[in-house]
């Protein structure tokens, strides 16, 4: 996505993906020598900072467990994407790093990332294949999957029913519930700190019928529904029903779990979080569609994948330890995916087998990710344009600017972003 905590910017890889069913950084910042002890190889790894206890832990016994080499894992708060792709220009890079829906196009074809074609093997088909797709380009795979996330707003089932307000269908029903759902002491939605210019881009452009790019990968939102459904973003923040300043942003549940809110876009990993605070007390829907005629509802879903660098000096080994923990290491995934808040798994085999997702409002989430799962981020959406389009979301929701005109500055960035790609 184009901004908001890091953890969630995996969100944009492709339709039905389901369809299959805090700590500083280490100490070393640098690439460890490539001699380990004895005769094995020295890796690092990094991931960015998970806000879910016990991930950092997990993923270092995974890292502790592996027979072949020895792997030091750098945990990375803060803008994690820049200081990844920083470090891919230099000679102390990480020798395998997760990146949101694997590397970007501009990684891809500078040369900074190892093609993984066959890493997976005969576990290919077990992978979902959009996922495999979106982290592929020309044929060719650049990161294994690791896990699904998807974000879904959280509705507190007490508060609508005391104020008379169904779960909203559309926009309109959403702005109209939020303002009867507001008062002194709650705010009717929280959709971020930012009022939802790191979340909302892509559900905006889907609930009009729209995409980021069109199918022949042309800019695929100049269009009067486009405005209409970004100046009912601004509507929501001049209305007074957008909790602002919360202790947490919108992918921690605190405001939402408090009571501060009485709905809240975040993600299906707060779930056991939120069961816990208020069992049988909320309930999870879709950003719903811009009216009753047009467009559609949406989950935005995405994945981070495992990627190999380049300029690694143990290429056959990093890629070998990464088959063992993504492919190989069937229980460690589906720990992975369901012990440090809930994800689904980037397996099929896997997906059918994570049991804490098949009751409650966790299966009802996984339902909404097999109907309106939505791509965020086309692979040929770079960073420029994403940057371009947050910023025009900034002005449009924070400063009133008009939508149409700011459609047309991101078209024009995108446009030559599309052209330089291709040349």
């Amino acid at each position: 996505m184009s901004g908001g905590i890091s953890r969630r910017r995996v969100l944009g890889f492709g339709a039905g993906l389901a369809a299959m069913a805090v700590a500083g950084c280490g100490s070393n910042s640098g690439r460890p020598s490539s001699s380990g002890s004895g005769n094995k190889p020295t890796l690092q790894q990094w991931y960015h900072q998970y806000g879910e206890a016990g991930t950092q832990q997990a993923v270092e016994k995974y890292a502790k467990a592996y027979p072949d080499a020895t792997v030091t894992i750098q945990w990375s708060p803060g803008d994690y994407e820049k200081k990844a792709s920083t470090a891919l220009l230099t000679n102390q890079g990480p020798d395998t790093f997760e990146y949101p829906n694997g590397p970007t196009i501009d990684m891809i074809k500078g040369g900074q990332v190892v093609d993984l074609s066959g890493v997976l093997g005969d576990a290919k088909d077990d992978f979902n294949a959009a996922l495999v797709e979106r982290m592929s380009y020309q044929g060719k795979l650049y990161a294994i999957p690791q896990v699904i996330d998807m974000q879904l707003m959280v509705y507190r089932k007490s508060m609508l029913s005391a104020a008379g307000v169904q779960p909203p269908q559309t926009v309109d029903e959403l702005l109209a519930a939020a303002k009867k759902l507001t008062n002194d002491k709650v705010k009717g939605l929280f959709v971020g700190n930012d009022g939802g210019v790191g979340v909302l881009g892509g559900p905006a452009l889907w609930s009009a019928g729209l995409d980021y790019l069109t199918a022949d990968n042309q800019f695929g939102f100049d269009d009067p529904l486009a405005a209409e459904s970004l100046s009912k973003l601004r509507e929501l923040w001049t209305s007074k029903v957008l909790l602002l300043g919360a202790p947490t942003d919108w992918s921690d549940p605190a405001a939402f779990t408090q009571g501060l809110t009485a709905m809240q876009f975040t993600g299906l990993w707060t779930l056991p979080v939120i069961e816990k605070a208020l069992p049988g007390d909320y309930g999870v829907l879709p950003w719903p569609k811009l009216n009753a005629t047009t467009g559609e509802a949406s989950v935005p879903v995405g994945a981070y994948g495992a990627c190999v660098n380049a300029k690694s000096k143990n290429i056959d080994a990093a890629k070998k330890y990464i088959k063992w923990l993504w492919v190989d290491q069937t229980d460690d995934q589906l720990d992975f995916a369901q012990s440090y808040g809930f994800h689904v798994p980037a397996r099929k085999s896997l997906a059918g087998k994570a049991d804490k997702l098949k009751s409650g409002p966790a299966a009802d989430a996984v339902k909404l990710l097999n109907e309106n799962g939505r791509p965020q981020n086309p692979m040929l959406w770079s960073p420029k344009a994403s940057t371009a389009y947050s910023d025009a979301l900034n002005r449009i929701i924070r400063s009133g600017a008009d939508p149409a005109a700011e459609i047309k500055k991101v078209r024009g960035v995108t446009e030559a972003e599309l052209k330089r790609i291709a040349g």
